[in-house]
């Protein structure tokens, strides 16, 4: 039912070197979880397939590319699975536990082991693995025949999906105590993105210099803990805007045009936020979920009738925003009101990362390992 986060101490000056850590709840783990509300469903929606991996202890992230889903178990399986009829497409074994998710662009895939090495396939075979000096929490971005790896002491690296030559190597002063959990790695136009601290930074995918950078959050607190607030990824993008999330304080939009910020809310939370070019979509550290419009950041909405359920990212998909909770529930909310639409249950555990769509079908990872495929309608 805890949400445990964990967090890992860096040292300043630039170095890599990890000194230890500690554990951080958040504050559903004090309150008991709102009993769930009797539903009448307002929309139809079933479980169409449904497939195993090991168990998942990390938050995974499925890539989704060409009509599949990629997903990686704990125990170092990569899989491809057709997003239809959960048929396995290809898989691949890459001899290790992996620490972090899988990034795809179709042909070549990557994930991080927990013994930092960054391994990279093409279809299912494997074509090179090489250390990246720290552990990794957020899922390698494949972009460009490149492929892009953050630590979680935020040095962002770039190696040639080809062949495995490093291409650039970015080390900034950043905080003391970072975040391990999936950060934000994406990508605008020909500019990398990525989250470093509470600011979202453009950098050039070619050589790693900073275009521009935008803070989303002002670090506030008497200590290292309190002031703690990277940005959490997976982010949204509408256009030229790109939404984020900041661990425990905010949630902004920034124009990755201009490389500057929109508006930002002061706003506890510990998952990422999901959304479109309308709406912004998130639950805070009570669970209390709110939507605010993407151009202004203005409240739309807030919801309540899930407080304490240690809820997922959401997914908006078409007029439903999704969210998964400990129990394994997902919960379909109307994107206009937040009332609760339709419950699926899937296999009890808590449902980890945030759902993903390949079309109409939306796929949900539970800690115990369960690939659940749902179809609203």
């Amino acid at each position: 039912m805890m949400r445990l986060l964990t967090l890992r101490l860096a040292l300043g000056l630039g170095l890599a070197a990890l000194l230890g850590g500690c554990s951080l709840f958040s504050s559903s783990s004090k309150n008991k979880p709102t009993p769930l509300e009797t539903v009448a469903p307002q929309i139809a929606g079933r479980v169409v397939w449904n497939q195993r991996l090991d168990s998942v202890k990390f938050q995974l992230a499925p890539a989704v590319v060409g009509g599949n889903f990629v997903v990686a178990g704990s125990d170092g399986t990569v899989t491809a699975l057709s997003a239809a009829t959960g048929q396995t497409v290809w898989r691949v074994q890459v001899g290790e536990p992996i620490s972090a998710g899988v990034g795809s662009d179709g042909r070549f895939s990557a994930v991080v082991t927990r013994n930092n090495d960054l391994v990279v396939m093409d279809g299912e075979r494997v074509l090179w693995r090489k250390q990246v000096g720290a552990p990794v929490s957020t899922a390698p971005l494949v972009a460009g025949e490149r492929v892009f790896v953050q630590r979680v002491d935020r040095v962002v690296q770039a190696f040639d999906a080809l062949d495995g030559r490093k291409i650039f190597d970015l080390r900034r002063p950043g905080e003391a105590l970072t975040l391990a959990q999936a950060g934000v790695l994406a990508s605008y136009k020909d500019t990398l993105i990525a989250g470093l601290g509470p600011r979202l930074t453009g950098l050039d995918p070619v050589n790693g210099n900073v275009r521009w950078e935008a803070s989303v959050a002002n670090p506030r607190g008497t200590n290292e803990v309190e002031r703690l607030s990277d940005l959490l990824g997976p982010v949204v993008r509408a256009g030229e805007v790109i939404c984020v999330r900041a661990f425990q304080s905010a949630v902004g939009c920034v124009n990755a045009e201009r490389g500057t910020a929109l508006w930002t809310r002061n706003v506890g939370g510990t998952d990422a936020i999901g959304g479109d070019a309308q709406a912004i979509f998130g639950a805070d550290g009570s669970d209390r979920i709110t939507a605010w419009k993407t151009g202004s950041g203005d409240v739309i909405w807030t919801a309540e009738q899930l407080l304490y359920r240690d809820l997922s990212a959401p997914l908006l998909l078409g007029n439903t925003v999704l969210f998964g909770d400990f129990e394994g529930q997902v919960h379909f909310l109307a994107r206009d009101t937040g009332k609760t639409q339709l419950r699926v249950a899937t296999d009890g555990s808590p449902i980890v990362g945030r759902p993903v769509a390949s079309g109409t079908t939306v796929l949900v990872v539970t800690r115990n390992g369960g690939l659940f495929a749902l179809r609203p309608e």
